[in-house]
C-alpha cells in the first residue's frame, strides 16, 4: 500500500496545459485511428491492474474526503464494480468490435451491408464525487473499449482521490492514452468547452444542462447521467418484512448519497404506519449505531450536511411528522453524519419533496388507490430510477406501463444498475444517453454503416437515360416489396 496523496498533491491544470494535452490526445488518435483488440485489452488490463493493486490507496482516499467513509461501502460499491466492469469488457470487446451482417433487401441485391463499430476520439469524462472511483472509472472503461482516448475531470469536492486518480493512471498510461485534469469548478467549465468527440458528465440537472450548453457550441454529443426524485412504490400486496430491508440498504447506502436511491417512498394510507414500523426494525439492524458505527458513511461536506438538516427542518415547520433511528438520535455538526431519517407525512409543500435529497432521508407520502400513486410519480420530472414493490403481478406489469423512468428494481433496489448488459442512463430531467457494459461501448463508438456494391450490380438498370427498362424495373421492384 502506497500512502495516500495529500489533496494538494496534484496541482490544477491550466487552461493552456488542458488544450495541450487534448491536442497531443487528438495527434495520438490520428497515428493511431482504429486499435485493435489486442490494444484495447491491454489498456483494460492495466486499468484491473491499477485498481487492484491500489485498492487499500483508493478506500483511504475516500475515507478522508468524505470524513468517513465505510471501507465496506467502498469495495463493494465502487472498486468492485468497476473490477467487474473492466473484467467483462476485456472477455466481450472481441466480440462488441465485429461487424454485424445487415440481411440486404432485393433491390439492392447483389450488394452486402455491415455496421461497423468505430472509435470516436477523444472522449471527454466528467465524474462527481459521491462515488468518486466508480463513476470515473466505468465510463472510461466504455471509452477504452471502444478504441478512444480519454480525458477525465473529477470532483473537486474529492480532492485525495481524485489526486490519487491522477497518480495512479500516470503510472499505468501515457499522458495522450488516458489522462486527468485536475481543478475546480471553473476548470472544470474549461473542459467542456473542449471540442471533444463525445463528452460523458454525471451530476446534477441543473450543471447537466450547463455541461450541454457548452458541448452544443462544438457539436460535441453528450452523455448526461444525472438524477432526480427515484420513487419506491410499495404496493398493498408487497411484504413488509422483505421490502423494509431493501428500501432501507438501497436509501441508506453511502448515507443516501446516491443517485439512485430510492428518494421516497409511496404507500398505502392503511399501511403506512405498518411500513414506518418495518424501516425502522430493519434500519436498527442494518446500522445499530449509526452515528458512530463503521458502516455507516458521513456526509460529505459542511455545505450538503447544512443543506439536509435544513430538508429536515423544513419539513417538520410544514407538518411531516419526523421519524428519526434511533429514537431521538440527531445529527452531528462534528462528523457531519445525519441519522436515517423518515418523513411522515410529506407534501409537495415540502422543499425535501421538490429537490433530489441525496441524503439519509425518506420522505414517506401515502396514497388511496394504485391510479394515485401513479399519478404521484408522473406528475414530477422522469427519474433516473423507479422500485416496484408488489406481489400482485397485475400491479407490476401496470407500474412498468403506466410510468417513465431510466431504470427499474422489481421488489427491490439499486439492482439493475449492477447488471452489467442492462444499460444504464436516464430519460428526460434525469439524463441523455446510456452506458454499462455493450451500452458503453457503442456509446462511445461511430456505428459506422458499410454497403459494398459488386462490379456486377442490378443497380445499372436505374441509371439514366431513363426510359422502358426503368419503368419495368421499378414496376418489378413495386411488385417484390407488396
Amino acid at each position: 500500500m502506497n500512502a495516500p496523496l495529500p489533496p494538494d498533491a496534484c496541482p490544477p491544470t491550466s487552461p493552456a496545459e488542458l488544450l495541450r494535452r487534448f491536442e497531443a490526445m487528438r495527434a495520438a488518435f490520428a497515428r493511431e485511428p482504429n486499435p485493435d483488440a489486442s490494444a484495447r485489452r491491454d489498456r483494460l488490463a492495466r486499468l484491473l491492474a491499477m485498481v487492484r493493486e491500489r485498492e487499500r490507496d483508493f478506500v483511504a482516499a475516500i475515507d478522508r474526503d468524505f470524513g468517513h467513509r465505510s471501507s465496506h461501502e467502498t469495495r463493494l460499491a465502487e472498486l468492485y464494480i468497476v473490477t467487474a466492469a473492466a473484467r467483462h469488457a476485456l472477455a466481450n470487446v472481441r466480440r462488441w468490435m465485429r461487424p454485424r451482417r445487415i440481411a440486404t433487401p432485393i433491390h439492392l441485391l447483389p450488394g452486402s451491408a455491415r455496421i461497423v463499430p468505430q472509435p470516436l476520439g477523444v472522449a471527454g469524462v466528467v465524474s462527481p464525487w459521491n462515488y468518486p472511483v466508480q463513476l470515473a472509472l466505468a465510463p472510461a472503461i466504455g471509452a477504452l473499449a471502444a478504441g478512444n482516448r480519454v480525458m477525465l475531470k473529477p470532483s473537486e469536492v474529492t480532492p485525495a482521490t481524485s489526486a490519487l486518480l491522477a497518480e495512479a493512471i500516470a503510472q499505468r498510461f501515457a499522458p495522450d492514452e488516458f489522462t486527468v485534469v485536475i481543478g475546480d469548478a471553473d476548470t472544470g467549465a474549461e473542459f467542456t468547452r473542449l471540442p471533444f468527440d463525445h463528452l460523458f458528465f454525471t451530476g446534477s440537472t441543473a450543471v447537466g444542462r450547463i455541461v450541454a450548453m457548452a458541448a452544443a457550441e462544438n457539436l460535441t454529443p453528450v452523455t448526461l447521467e444525472l438524477g432526480g426524485k427515484s420513487p419506491a412504490i410499495v404496493d398493498a400486496s408487497a411484504d413488509l418484512a422483505v421490502v423494509a430491508p431493501r428500501i432501507a440498504v438501497g436509501k441508506l447506502l453511502n448515507a443516501g448519497q446516491t443517485c439512485i436511491a430510492p428518494d421516497y417512498a409511496l404507500v398505502p394510507e392503511r399501511r403506512v404506519d405498518e411500513f414506518v414500523t418495518a424501516v425502522t426494525r430493519a434500519v436498527r439492524a442494518l446500522y445499530p449505531d449509526p452515528l458512530s458505527g463503521d458502516d455507516y458513511t458521513s456526509i460529505v461536506n459542511e455545505r450538503h450536511y447544512d443543506r439536509l438538516v435544513a430538508l429536515i427542518e423544513d419539513a417538520r415547520a410544514k407538518g411531516a411528522k419526523v421519524v428519526t433511528i434511533p429514537d431521538g438520535a440527531a445529527p452531528d455538526p462534528a462528523t457531519r453524519r445525519i441519522p436515517p431519517t423518515l418523513l411522515v407525512g410529506a407534501t409537495d409543500a415540502m422543499q425535501v419533496m421538490r429537490e433530489e435529497i441525496f441524503g439519509p432521508i425518506l420522505p414517506v407520502e401515502s396514497y388511496a388507490r394504485v391510479d394515485d400513486a401513479i399519478a404521484a410519480v408522473t406528475r414530477r420530472p422522469r427519474p433516473l430510477a423507479f422500485y416496484v414493490f408488489a406481489e400482485d403481478r397485475a400491479v407490476r406489469e401496470r407500474l412498468l406501463r403506466e410510468t417513465i423512468a431510466g431504470g427499474v428494481t422489481v421488489n427491490d433496489t439499486l439492482w439493475h444498475f449492477a447488471h452489467e448488459e442492462l444499460p444504464f442512463g436516464g430519460v428526460g430531467a434525469s439524463g441523455i444517453g446510456a452506458y454499462h457494459g455493450e451500452e458503453g461501448f457503442r456509446t462511445f463508438s461511430h456505428m459506422k454503416s458499410v454497403f459494398a456494391q459488386p462490379r456486377l450490380a442490378a443497380a445499372k438498370l436505374l441509371y439514366p437515360p431513363y426510359g422502358s427498362t426503368f419503368e419495368k424495373v421499378l414496376r418489378l421492384l413495386k411488385r417484390l416489396s407488396g
